[in-house]
């Protein structure tokens, strides 16, 4: 048995870029067949991410709080949150940072 399953607490490190990626084209996929656009599909689940990223930074800022008023001294906690919070950030930043050098090579196409 493992013994994070035994303490309740979750491994950040069992969730891998790849399989991330593999899961949001799956995801993709099977929106692409119900809504009919591509475009639709990547669109609804950039802000399914966003609000994903938004929660995690939510969680962190809850933990901090707790933690700053005595209410908590778990800092195990704290710091699984603020960690899970920074990698999501870092993610999406890094799929915006992307996104826009699309676009920008895009636009600089000549027609």
């Amino acid at each position: 048995m493992d013994l994070y399953a035994v303490n309740g607490i979750n491994r950040i490190d069992d969730i891998s870029p790849a399989e991330t990626l593999k899961g949001t084209l799956l995801d993709l996929n099977r929106t692409k067949e119900t809504s009919g656009t591509l475009f639709d599909a990547v669109l609804n689940t950039a802000i399914d991410n966003i609000k994903k990223t938004n929660s995690y930074l939510s969680d962190a800022e809850d933990e901090e709080l707790k933690f700053s008023l005595g209410e908590t001294e778990n800092t195990h906690d704290l710091l699984i949150s603020l960690q899970k919070a920074s990698t999501a950030l870092q993610y999406t930043v890094a799929i915006r940072d992307r996104l826009l050098d699309a676009y920008k090579e895009i636009m600089q196409m000549q027609i």
